[in-house]
C-alpha cells in the first residue's frame, strides 16, 4: 500500500533546496492520494487540511515520527504515506483511552496492521513509550485532554516533559487543538474541551520548547469560542490554532 508512493517521496531528500520544497509538496498530494486511506478519511481532507498540516510539521521521507494519540488514524495514515518506506510512523493511543473504550485499541490495532512502517506505541498518557528518539510528533485536538478531570494534576506537565525527551536535539512538536477564551488557561478543558493558546505555550516552553512558529490554516474567527465543540452548530466548525514548537540543538 506504501509501495506506489516511494518515488515521490524519495525525490525529496535528493533534490536542491527549491526542488525539494516543490518535492515535498508533490509528496504531501501523494499521500493524500495514498490508496490505503479509507473514504472517510477523504471526505474529511477538505476541513482538516492534511497537506498543510504536513507542510507546516515538515514532514520528509525517512523520519520518524510520531502521532500522539492517534485516536481512529487519520494521522497516522497520512504520516506513514509521508515518510514512505524508510521512515517509521509509532502511533501512541493512551492506555486510559483504551480501557476507557476498546475501540480506540482496535483503531490502533488495524492501522498497525496495514501499514508496514507503522508500530502501536502504548503507556501511560503522561508517559507515551516510543522507542527511539524521533524527528517529529504530531498531536491534533488532544492536548486539551490532558486537562481532563479524570487524570491527576500534573498530567499536562509530565507529558509535555516525556513529549520533549522522545524527540531528537533539534527535533519539532506541532500541536493542534481547539481555541478557548483568551485567558481561560486549562480551565475549559473538560467542560468545553478547548484550551487557551498560550496555557499550551506555557506548559511546553516550561518543559524546555521554544516555540517555532504558528500557523492559521484552521483560525475560524465567527467562532465565539463559548461552546462545547462536539456541540451540532459548532462541531467541525470550531477556530483551532496551530502551534510548531522545536526541542534546542
Amino acid at each position: 500500500m506504501i509501495r506506489p508512493l516511494a518515488l515521490a517521496l524519495l525525490l525529496t531528500v535528493s533534490a536542491t533546496p527549491l526542488a525539494a520544497k516543490e518535492a515535498a509538496a508533490s509528496a504531501y498530494q501523494a499521500a493524500l492520494a495514498d490508496p490505503a486511506r479509507p473514504a472517510a478519511d477523504r471526505d474529511r481532507d477538505a476541513a482538516r487540511k492534511p497537506a498543510e498540516l504536513l507542510a507546516f510539521a515538515e514532514i520528509a521521507p525517512g523520519e520518524k515520527v510520531g502521532d500522539f494519540v492517534m485516536g481512529g488514524g487519520y494521522v497516522t495514515r497520512l504520516l506513514a504515506a509521508a515518510v514512505g518506506p524508510a521512515g517509521k510512523v509509532y502511533g501512541f493511543q493512551p492506555a486510559e483511552f483504551i480501557a476507557f473504550k476498546k475501540q480506540y485499541g482496535d483503531d490502533q490495532a488495524a492501522v498497525d496492521a496495514a501499514y508496514t512502517n507503522v508500530d502501536a506505541a502504548a503507556g501511560p498518557f503522561a508517559a507515551p513509550a516510543f522507542p527511539e528518539p524521533l524527528d517529529t510528533i504530531i498531536t491534533v485536538q488532544n492536548f486539551h485532554d490532558l486537562y481532563l478531570k479524570p487524570f491527576p494534576e500534573g498530567t499536562g506537565a509530565q507529558a509535555s516533559a516525556a513529549l520533549f525527551a522522545a524527540l531528537k536535539p533539534g527535533g519539532t512538536l506541532v500541536v493542534v487543538d481547539h481555541s478557548a477564551a483568551d485567558g481561560s488557561g486549562t480551565t475549559l478543558s473538560d467542560s468545553l474541551h478547548r484550551i487557551d493558546k498560550d496555557a499550551v505555550v506555557a506548559a511546553l516552553t516550561g518543559a524546555g520548547f521554544k516555540l517555532d512558529a504558528e500557523n492559521d490554516l484552521y483560525r475560524r474567527p465567527d467562532d465565539p469560542r463559548t461552546a462545547n465543540v462536539f456541540d451540532k452548530e459548532i462541531r467541525g466548525k470550531t477556530d483551532q490554532f496551530a502551534l510548531r514548537f522545536r526541542k534546542p540543538e
